[in-house]
């Protein structure tokens, strides 16, 4: 795309425009949604697309993709259920949208990656930050949330009322617009650094400038606001009530799309710049459109103001405003211009003092005329509320600044505005002729938050039985090499490094790779059986006599159980499930039990049959999720690790569920080895089970799991296990490669890459390290 290209929407139509000798002219018109375009961005070109493309959101819930060679979309991207009012890309084409469904979506060629699920409202901004696979966005609920691989990492919180924008700095730091018509920068650690005021009304849009430093923010108050060193340093006024959406191009204009259709472009460079007469025409078409507003700037008492003198008083900051008594009497506006150091008029004002119902058709309140003053009753036994309201108002901004006078819960606002349009005798706003209050995003009133609907143990002693006793998981973990022990191999790399049986190619990670991509499912079968039927004889004494069964059945069918030859039966098997019913701090030697039933070919078979097996996972999780038993948490992982052989596709449809359940268990026992040997194997086998498949939401859904584990994790077992999770699931996937890289996992990687003790860590991490490069 070229500098200084710009685009704009109208209804649910794009206008392309190109800048050129007599300046920017339309040269294209994209139109395909059904409804309101409600936002707008850019892709850069790539072999695909030499043209680039132009994304739009829509109220029809869609994405849209269109290129300059054609009218027609190349693709939609469907998934929202509600209006799509923000986009944004970052490198390797991902897109980032938000939508008033209180979701924002990430997606990548074409396909969605992952769905980002926080906030409590609509979302009305998101961004992709620059570094280190960071996303941002900014909803309704008047948070902002930062994100990394679809997790929330930080919510951000001060501002009152909707977040309407964000723009960034650097990969450190971002700035937020709001409602409440503040700006505020913040540092991705959570820190707000400086909160900047001017805006007198609320503020839509916040666009960077080309040095990286300043900004401009826009709003409802008629104006562009530029702002360096921390401060305002200029004030542009427009002739419309709503500056929407302001933009910065390569060149330094400002672009700047209006509540009157219109699309206005500002510049610094003289040889851009409208001739004097274009200037002229601009600045009376201002201040004819502030003088048809008195109501703006307030009661009006011509004696009380100064004269012409007033104006040799500099202005205090830039856009401040004051109104002098002309010698005939009549009333000026001006506003301080920092850039020029000295006042420039805005316009004339006609006062509205000493009005009245029979002179002007108009009612007073608070010394303002309006054309209907209502009187709502809000609470029994005190005196009503004043709601002044002229035709030319939106009702819904009305109502909203109502509520907020009167301190009024939100939960009236669309009651009152409903009030207001019912009552104003069926004036509409689309009666007064002007194309300015309309929501571009919407079609109707502007929107207003709120509005419904949005259609200190070890890891190596058990605190429940000391040492000597039996202790769940106290086998050596299938991996780590135990000196001077027999048997005990890793079985990702055999005694030194994994080796896969079927060979090959390792493609894009390089042809040195002995890791991956891993090809068997990990289990967990090493036990100690006697210690574990000691246990349960210990806890089948204390559980509720209807629970109990006699000690000799107990040790004749669990030994049954934990057998792998053995060909247990139905009714031996649904013992095994009555035993999963004792209580949560007494079933954890029975969960060792079933995790070595699930070795069992015909057992794993029977429990995790198609019919039993949903049933089976949902009660494990239950038992195992954040709150019980660290004993249980860690066995039901690696029963769970056990059941991919007899039935992948079940856990494949369960993932979402699992996988949070034992990623957030990892994050709470961040010191207990054993557990994140558990969930990185567990993460291991769901990549092996994806590595083939075309499932690239579920491949971005284990990258994200993959990616919180690697942030807790220390022990270089579980830290190895990871990687080669990470390898096997980017093994010959240009899709999951791109989406690590637009996530910077290769910093991640890069931190274990100088580990040499196992060497296999280090090893294993350069091989990925380099293909992220």
């Amino acid at each position: 795309m070229l500098k200084g290209d710009c685009y704009n929407c109208t209804t649910n139509a794009v206008n392309f425009f190109s800048s050129g000798d007599a300046g920017l002219t339309e040269t294209f018109c994209m139109k395909s949604h059904s409804k309101y375009v409600s936002c707008v961005c850019a892709v850069l070109p790539d072999d695909e697309y030499p043209f680039g493309l132009i994304l739009t959101g829509s109220n029809d819930n869609t994405i849209r993709a269109f290129s300059l060679d054609s009218s027609v979309p190349k693709y939609t991207l469907s998934g929202h259920t509600d209006t799509v009012s923000c986009l944004s890309v970052g490198k390797f084409g991902t897109v980032l949208s938000g939508s008033w469904d209180k979701t924002a979506k990430v997606w990548l060629k074409q396909k969605l990656l992952m769905t980002l699920e926080d906030h409590e409202m609509a979302i009305w901004a998101v961004k992709i930050m620059p570094e280190h696979g960071l996303m941002l966005t900014g909803s309704a609920d008047k948070m902002v949330k930062l994100w990394r691989a679809g997790k929330c990492e930080k919510t951000f919180k001060g501002h009152t009322d909707c977040v309407r924008g964000l723009a960034v700095l650097s990969s450190a730091d971002f700035l937020s617009c709001s409602n409440d018509a503040a700006v505020r920068r913040w540092l991705v650690t959570g820190e707000c650094m400086q909160v900047y005021y001017g805006h007198s009304n609320f503020i839509y849009s916040i666009a960077v400038l080309p040095n990286g430093e300043d900004f401009v923010t826009s709003g409802e108050d008629r104006a562009i606001k530029v702002w360096s060193k921390e401060e305002c340093v200029q004030t542009i006024l427009l002739p419309v009530q709503s500056v929407w959406s302001v933009a910065c191009l390569g060149n330094g204009d400002i672009v700047a799309g209006c509540s009157d259709s219109v699309t206005r472009v500002f510049t610094a460079d003289p040889s851009r710049m409208l001739d004097e007469a274009g200037q002229n025409a601009f600045k009376e078409e201002v201040a004819s459109y502030i003088s048809a507003k008195p109501s703006d700037l307030g009661e009006i008492k011509p004696e009380d103001l100064a004269g012409e003198e007033g104006l040799l008083v500099p202005g205090k900051t830039d856009g401040q405003t004051t109104m002098i008594r002309k010698p005939n009497g009549s009333v000026e506006a001006h506003q301080w211009s920092a850039a020029d150091n000295k006042w420039m008029k805005i316009g004339d004002v006609v006062g509205s003092a000493g009005a009245t119902p029979q002179t002007s058709g108009k009612q007073l309140h608070q010394g303002k005329e309006y054309d209907y003053v209502f009187s709502i009753d809000v609470e029994e036994g005190k005196p009503p509320l004043k709601l002044p309201y002229n035709i030319t108002e939106d009702p819904w901004f009305v109502a909203q600044k109502f509520l907020n006078d009167n301190e009024l819960s939100q939960a009236f606002l669309e009651q009152v505005a409903n009030f207001i349009t019912e009552n104003a005798e069926g004036v509409t706003l689309q009666a007064t002729g002007s194309n300015d209050i309309a929501d571009p995003f919407t079609g109707s009133g502007r929107y207003i938050p709120g509005t419904a609907p949005y259609s200190t143990s070890t890891d190596q002693l058990d605190p429940f039985t000391g040492t000597g006793r039996y202790i769940p998981g106290s086998a050596p973990p299938q991996g780590a090499l135990i000196p001077g022990s027999q048997g005990t191999t890793d079985p990702l790399t055999g005694k030194s490094r994994y080796i896969p049986g079927s060979g090959g190619d390792a493609g894009s990670i390089g042809t040195e790779n002995q890791f991956f991509p891993k090809t068997t499912y990990l289990k967990f079968e090493q036990a100690n059986q006697l210690a574990i039927l000691g246990k349960l004889k210990e806890f089948n004494a204390k559980v509720d006599i209807g629970q109990q069964i006699s000690e000799d059945t107990l040790e004749k069918e669990s030994s049954l159980l934990m057998d792998s030859k053995a060909k247990p039966t139905a009714m031996q098997l649904d013992l095994l499930w009555s035993l999963l019913h004792w209580p949560r701090d007494l079933v954890f030697p029975v969960l060792d039990v079933l995790r070595l039933s699930l070795c069992n070919p015909v057992a794993a078979q029977y429990l995790s049959n198609d019919k039993d097996g949903a049933q089976l996972i949902t009660h494990l999780l239950s038992l195992g999720s954040c709150g019980n038993p660290m004993a249980n948490q860690l066995l039901v992982c690696r029963s769970l690790c056990n059941m991919f052989d007899a039935n992948v596709d079940l856990l494949l449809t369960l993932r979402g569920e699992v996988m949070t359940c034992v990623v957030r268990c990892a994050e709470k026992l961040v010191n207990n080895r054993n557990m994140l040997i558990a969930v990185a194997t567990l993460l291991l086998n769901y990549s092996v089970a994806l590595n083939s498949s075309t499932d690239t939401e579920g491949k971005s859904q284990c990258l994200s799991a993959i990616v919180t584990v690697f942030g807790v994790a220390a022990d270089h077992e579980a830290i190895f296990r990871l990687l080669v999770a990470l390898g096997t699931l980017l093994w010959a996937d240009a899709n999951c490669m791109a989406l690590a890289k637009s996530l910077d996992l290769r910093q991640l990687v890069l931190v274990h890459t100088s580990v040499g003790d196992p060497a296999k860590v280090g090893e294993c991490a350069k091989l990925i390290a380099n293909a992220l490069h």
